[in-house]
């Protein structure tokens, strides 16, 4: 067992989740794990472009392309690097039992709401943080969670609350919770799984 627990992110996106898992990577946050692959379903995800100038090897797995290959495929890249863990950041892809069953405590993602509100199937993005505008509720916030077959339904490894300003449009929410709540506990929680997956 190397002194390291290996890392795959799954992106789809912008990058933001994965850039700040390169930065508290950098100052020493993550110091338990080390993230060794980014994996995009979206060749035009600058994601992949955070990883290429963070030095991180970078695969494009469209599932458009692969169709019933896609998850094959991804199980196989992820099992030929030894990764430990994968972290879905912003990963636009319901992944099925099968795959989250040969990962099974492995898989860790980032939901933008205090689960159980406001998460589960079609609640992503902007959508959760207008539901929670429309809701009335006061305080909303993100939460960390092991992934399994049901969406935004395993095991929850850290939350953290953001209040709600009487301003708040779903976009300034979105990055309220992502700079107060996301960006912290995201690199928080991957650390302490790879310090237990590493004992």
């Amino acid at each position: 067992m190397s002194s390291k627990a290996k890392i795959a992110v799954l992106v789809s996106g912008g990058g933001t989740n994965l850039q700040a898992l390169i930065d508290a990577q950098r100052s020493g946050i993550i110091a338990s794990g080390e993230i060794k692959l980014v994996i995009s379903n979206n060749e035009g995800a600058y994601a992949l472009e955070r990883a290429k100038k963070a030095g991180i090897s970078a695969i494009v797995c469209n599932k458009k392309v692969l169709g019933d290959e896609f998850e094959p495929t991804l199980i196989e890249i992820l099992d030929s690097n030894h990764i430990d863990i994968i972290v879905l950041a912003g990963f636009m892809c319901i992944l099925s039992e099968r795959f989250t069953s040969h990962f099974a405590n492995r898989i860790i993602n980032v939901h933008p709401s205090l689960i159980p509100a406001f998460c589960g199937k079609g609640f992503y993005g902007l959508r959760v943080h207008e539901a929670a505008l429309n809701y009335g509720v006061k305080v909303t916030g993100a939460t960390v969670h092991f992934v399994n077959e049901i969406p935004d339904g395993g095991k929850i490894i850290m939350q953290k609350a953001v209040y709600i300003k009487e301003n708040d449009t779903p976009e300034t929410l979105q990055r309220r919770v992502m700079e107060e709540a996301e960006w912290k506990i995201l690199p928080m929680s991957v650390e302490k799984v790879s310090k237990e997956i590493i004992k």
